[in-house]
């Protein structure tokens, strides 16, 4: 069970542009039923269409600008978001599907690092294929703070089984 992000800025952003769209058309529309001068001047726009030319500068920037964010919506549309909740391993037969977020997961194994000895802070970044936590420590040797929270967090990782098991790369960076 991988449940991903929603791609909601990109049908957020394409709906707006629809919505003004309609909602100048309308106005406008609306403008010439009562005989006033209307917000958008078909007769204006029409004119300035009709006058300019396929070879224009302004239709090419207008076209290539228009192709560049329909690829960006097409590829937002298309393109699997990140993962938010990863799939783990079912231990018994009675479990078939289950899942943990990413943020917790990350907490799990931020607190794990930090509980190995001669870490003062933590940070856990969990990409698709690994794990990295940057260790602030100062009483021990780098190696020997490395070694220890490499340990626990791949104890915890035993503990979490994700279905793919990231690799766990550790950079500690010494205060002493």
């Amino acid at each position: 069970m991988t449940r991903r992000s929603r791609r909601s800025l990109a049908a957020t952003l394409v709906a707006l542009i629809g919505v003004i769209g309609c909602v100048l058309v309308a106005t406008s529309a609306v403008q010439l039923l009562l005989g006033e001068r209307p917000v958008l001047d078909y007769d204006a726009v029409a004119a300035w269409l009709h006058a300019t030319r396929w070879e224009a500068l302004p239709v090419a920037i207008g076209g290539g600008l228009l192709a560049a964010v329909g690829l960006v919506v097409l590829l937002a549309a298309v393109l699997p978001g990140r993962a938010l909740v990863l799939p783990l391993s079912g231990g018994s037969s009675r479990v078939v599907k289950a899942g943990a977020s990413r943020r917790s997961i990350t907490g799990s194994l931020r607190s794990a690092a930090e509980s190995a000895d001669g870490v003062e802070s933590a940070k856990v970044r969990l990409r698709r294929g690994s794990v990295t936590a940057k260790v602030r420590g100062g009483r021990l040797a780098a190696d020997d703070v490395a070694t220890q929270v490499r340990q626990a967090m791949e104890d915890q990782l035993d503990r979490i089984a994700p279905a793919r098991r990231p690799r766990v790369k550790v950079r500690v960076r010494s205060t002493a």
